[in-house]
């Protein structure tokens, strides 16, 4: 029995629809009974002894070990949170002997913690949200009331009385989550251009950044809760939100309520992680997004993803579809019923409502597509133009949308540059399917030969790094360049990924002689670059981040006139 983790859940999550403190386990299946009832007792006397509310107990079972969870007031979190780690100390002496902590000194402790944590006035101002029906977002610094253009913000401790609050002045705007294994960002900026062309003033949290409408508000990852609340408090009248797979663990949801959720894919990545070490266990962690939609919103879900289909047979809410083929069963039974539906038929992407159809646009016609060849980016568009149709998007905003954002507006995603006569392919794949969708896009773009930089996280099981580099392989390459960064080492030796890399490639029969290790992404892509001659490819997956990259062939288009 080990303990991996304990931590808040601060919204919507695999436990409850509401606020939580969640401890992670490792243990084996024998030990998890014995467990979870010490546990439960455990807490049970903690919690009545620091003169808290009665709480609602969670366990789930996962890959390796459990997880539990209690209900827990938004201001005793933290103090909820020591409780579990305190819980498991208490357990763990009883079941391996060893020395127990002292239990009236651990609450002495914390119930000065609980006093320093106590925010009455949050508690009644959220109760007063809850019976005015206007949505509350709250964090360690702030409390808001409304979202968007008519959101209000204080600091957490200096809060209104609620009944010095004008109720009224606080609305919902708008609001689609985004989230899924692959093309979650790209779909976020396409489904934002569209709003933009439909008049829209549009703020989006993504794995890149917060902006509204072109301009960026922060850079970095801004896909997790914070991001949300960020979003909601700015001036904007319509918010897009990326839901990343470590925010939804580790957080739960940013918000209860949204208009649309959307599932892009499910597929292998970050199946290392605790709650997520298989697809089944991955697609609970992003079918949360279905709680903020499932009483009054729709939930987008990819027809050509099986996995995401067989989920949805249990799910009682409303569903909209996309898929890239037309006579798939699950669009045609939903479209007889009269359902939404964005699909490609042939290069011809529709917009379903029942049997009637409109046409959007046409593949070729949409730049992040690569005329075609690109054919993820033409799923993500369909999955852009069904979000933002739940959203009010006229069919008309959706064509000039999509075939006016440009790949320069979606750094780091599907670029392609000219560099004199040689060809660059800038993209983020880092898992199988992602690379999948790489390969078929370089098998189409015409060249004499192809070099692939490329690198991979240690944190992900070896398995799956052999996984991508078998598909990278299916390129067709003449030269692998693979770079090794210092930052996502994440508890493996130096060079260990890159022996696991080399060694598939070996064994898939590549030249020795053919595969060169580097340290930076940078030194990678400038040998690859060394290499091309007239007419070759090179492949750059920028996993440290597009920026420099995409930076330095700007440097050398301008170099090469």
């Amino acid at each position: 029995m080990e303990f991996l983790d304990a931590r808040r859940l601060t919204g919507p999550n695999l436990h409850f629809d509401e606020p939580a403190a969640v401890l992670d386990v490792a243990c084996c299946l024998h030990e998890s009974a014995l467990f979870e009832a010490s546990w439960r007792h455990a807490v049970a006397t903690l919690w009545s002894a620091l003169g808290e509310r009665s709480v609602r107990y969670s366990r789930i079972d996962h890959e390796g070990g459990i997880s539990v969870a209690f209900t827990a007031p938004i201001d005793a979190l933290y103090l909820a949170t020591e409780v579990n780690q305190l819980a498991f100390a208490m357990v763990a002496a009883g079941v391996d002997g060893g020395a127990a902590p002292e239990i009236a000194a651990e609450l002495d402790r914390l119930r000065t913690a609980r006093d320093d944590e106590s925010k009455p006035d949050l508690h009644l101002l959220s109760a007063a949200a809850e019976r005015h029906h206007v949505t509350l977002l709250w964090d360690d610094d702030h409390v808001s009331l409304g979202m968007g253009v008519s959101a209000g913000t204080w600091p957490a401790r200096a809060l209104p009385a609620a009944d010095t609050v004008d109720w009224s002045a606080y609305r919902d705007i708008p609001v689609g989550i985004v989230t899924g294994t692959n093309g979650k960002t790209t779909t976020v900026r396409l489904a934002q251009y569209i709003l933009r062309v439909a008049g829209r003033t549009v703020g989006v949290s993504s794995t890149d950044w917060i902006a509204i409408n072109d301009r960026i508000v922060a850079s970095g990852d801004w896909s997790g809760p914070g991001g949300a609340r960020r979003v909601l408090r700015q001036p904007v009248d319509t918010a897009i939100l990326e839901a990343a797979r470590g925010g939804l663990l580790r957080r739960g949801l940013g918000i209860r309520r949204a208009d649309v959720a959307l599932i892009t894919n499910i597929s292998a990545d970050h199946l290392g992680d605790f709650g997520s070490r298989s697809l089944a266990e991955l697609l609970s962690v992003k079918w949360l997004v279905s709680r903020a939609v499932v009483r009054s919103g729709t939930l987008v879900l990819n027809a050509d993803d099986e996995q995401l289909v067989a989920k949805a047979d249990a799910y009682a809410g409303r569903i909209a579809w996309f898929g890239l083929e037309p006579t798939n069963p699950v669009i045609t039974s939903h479209r007889d019923a009269g359902g939404l539906a964005l699909v490609a038929n042939g290069s011809q992407l529709l917009l379903c409502n029942g049997t009637s159809e409109v046409l959007v646009c046409r593949e070729e016609e949409i730049p992040v597509t690569l005329g075609g060849s690109a054919r993820h980016n033409t799923a993500n568009a369909l999955a852009a133009a069904a979000l933002c149709t739940v959203l009010g998007a006229q069919p008309d905003d959706i064509r000039r949308g999509l075939t006016g954002m440009s790949q320069r507006e979606n750094p780091g995603r599907s670029n392609v540059f000219e560099v004199g006569r040689r060809r660059i392919l800038v993209d983020f794949a880092h898992n199988p399917g992602a690379m999948r969708a790489v390969a078929g896009m370089a098998r189409a773009l015409p060249a004499k030969g192809r070099a692939l930089c490329f690198g991979q996280a240690g944190d992900r099981p070896d398995e799956l790094i052999r996984a991508v580099t078998r598909e990278a392989w299916a390129i067709g390459l003449e030269r692998v360049y693979v770079s090794e960064l210092a930052d996502y080492y994440r508890g493996r030796a130096p060079g260990e990924v890159y022996g696991l890399i080399r060694d598939e490639l070996l064994r898939l029969g590549a030249d020795p002689a053919h595969i060169e290790h580097h340290e930076l992404e940078s030194d990678s892509f400038a040998a690859a670059m060394t290499w091309a001659n007239d007419g070759d490819l090179v492949i750059m997956l920028a996993l440290g981040g597009s920026g420099p990259v995409l930076a330095e062939i700007e440097a050398l288009i301008r170099a090469t006139g």
